[in-house]
């Protein structure tokens, strides 16, 4: 295993080859790697700041029992920059299109990690039909409280401008580039987290962390997701997904302290509440507890594996128990 020390990279490193496909959507290039034969296909959203490869371990389980691919957004890791601004409809089209150019057909299984969790859900809504079941794994939630730095928490959503939605292109325009970063791209290292994943995705995180241009992906994104939560604060959201199969992974201990500006109770509460709620989603939700951290898919692959094969078995038999 590598060590983290061992694991710094240079600015100036060159990328390790992509595992998957570089697929074109006129003008910029979506990573895209799908593994393993069967319908129907699985297809991951990773959360902010990872990447495809951080499921190396979860795509090879579930790759023994049916198709399943994994994709950066653009401006993450050999993506190119994307059209901005990077609405949940923006990813969604990427997505869509990316997945149609590389001849995979749906309708799929959807797995949204974290902030994937309300990619995925708009995906959903926006493409019914293109959805057979969802995985839910430790996902974001209208509402929830999160840490912004020092003692102060913020709901999703409280942020709103109220700014109307643009409709998605796929046109990429001199503005939609990121700004060249004044001192080349960061370096490196390896958090302990990371240490279950095999040496050579290791390297790939590292090398990853290191481009900046995910840093202007990801402010976009942040800002106009608050826009979402913020309409699915104002609307009822049950049974907003039908009844498709779900499976929502819960961590099973939010691990708050004191030091926040909301007693931890009161945010263990709200958790549990929001990811329940997202169970309701679809009238086939059922809430499994995990005994992990936030990034299930390195404490706990087996246990993802598990939940995707069970909404897999049930997209292919039509039945849920």
């Amino acid at each position: 295993m590598l060590c983290c020390s061992a694991c710094l990279v240079a600015a100036n490193a060159s990328a390790p080859a992509p595992p998957g496909k570089l697929i074109d959507l006129g003008g910029y290039r979506l990573h895209v790697n799908c593994t393993g034969r069967g319908r129907p296909v699985v297809v991951v959203e990773v959360g902010l700041g990872d990447f495809s490869f951080d499921w190396s371990l979860v795509q090879s389980n579930v790759s023994r029992f049916t198709r399943i691919c994994t994709y950066d957004r653009a401006g993450y890791a050999w993506s190119d920059s994307g059209p901005m601004p990077r609405t949940f409809a923006q990813l969604n089209l990427e997505l869509k299109d990316a997945l149609g150019k590389l001849g995979e057909r749906g309708p799929y299984v959807l797995v949204g990690h974290s902030f994937g969790g309300p990619v995925v859900r708009n995906f959903a809504t926006t493409y019914p039909r293109e959805v057979a079941g969802m995985v839910l794994v430790d996902s974001a939630f209208e509402g929830q409280r999160v840490g912004v730095g020092g003692e102060k928490t913020i709901r999703l959503g409280e942020n709103s401008q109220g700014r109307a939605i643009p409709a998605p292109r796929e046109e990429m325009t001199d503005a939609d580039r990121p700004p060249a970063p004044k001192e080349g791209n960061r370096e490196g290292t390896l958090d302990p987290m990371y240490n279950p994943l095999p040496p050579a995705e290791q390297r790939m995180q590292v090398w990853a962390q290191s481009l900046t241009k995910t840093d202007y992906a990801e402010a976009s994104q942040r800002q106009w997701s608050e826009e979402y939560f913020a309409m699915w604060l104002k609307t009822p959201q049950k049974g907003t997904l039908g009844d498709i199969p779900l499976v929502v992974l819960m961590r099973a201990q939010g691990g708050y302290g004191d030091d926040l500006d909301v007693p931890a109770a009161q945010l263990e509460k709200e958790r549990r509440e929001g990811q329940a709620n997202l169970a309701l989603l679809s009238t086939k939700g059922k809430l499994v507890t995990v005994q992990s951290g936030h990034n299930m898919e390195l404490d706990a692959p087996d246990e993802v594996t598990a939940a995707i094969r069970s909404v897999v078995e049930a997209a292919r038999t039509r039945s849920w128990p």
